[in-house]
């Protein structure tokens, strides 16, 4: 399995990727899923220069659908990471799997406040439009809230 470790994070790419959750599964790449990030260009280097030593792809959600499945093919070992929930709900809607050698995880980091969003656990904040996107993907993925690979997790089964 070419993915190795699915995650939701606002801030996409950043030091506790590249050093924490690296330390943990293996990565031999990073591919950040965004269609505000992937259409600018100073985004996209800012990104690519977080993860220092890594290959990291920025794409938007059309480029994905093209090329996830030829990353799912690979034997390198990949992290894909979306910056919200819906991106993944739109990709698995158009047939794109996300099964991980990770027990098939999508791993939730922070989710700031925003307006109409409430918070549900530490540094993780939901609108109504995550909450469809992570009970649509919690028929196929294990939903898992965990900032950092040593904190202890929390299922979104146990509280939607």
């Amino acid at each position: 399995m070419a993915i190795s470790f699915v995650r939701v994070d606002e801030r996409v790419i950043h030091g506790q990727i590249v050093t924490g959750w690296a330390g943990v599964y293996e990565c031999n790449g990073i591919i950040g899923i965004d269609d505000g990030i992937a259409n600018d260009p100073v985004l996209v280097n800012v990104f690519k220069g977080a993860a220092s030593g890594t290959k990291v792809w920025i794409f938007d959600v059309k480029t994905a659908l093209e090329k996830l499945p030829k990353v799912i093919a690979s034997d390198k070992k990949y992290f894909v990471i979306a910056k919200h929930p819906d991106t993944f709900k739109r990709l698995v809607e158009q047939g794109i799997s996300l099964e991980n050698s990770n027990s098939n995880k999508i791993i939730i980091g922070p989710m700031h406040i925003k307006e109409g969003a409430r918070t549900i656990g530490p540094n993780v904040a939901i609108s109504e439009k995550d909450k469809d996107a992570f009970n649509y993907l919690d028929d196929k993925y294990t939903i898992e809230f965990r900032l950092v690979p040593s904190a202890k997790p929390y299922y979104w089964k146990d509280i939607k």
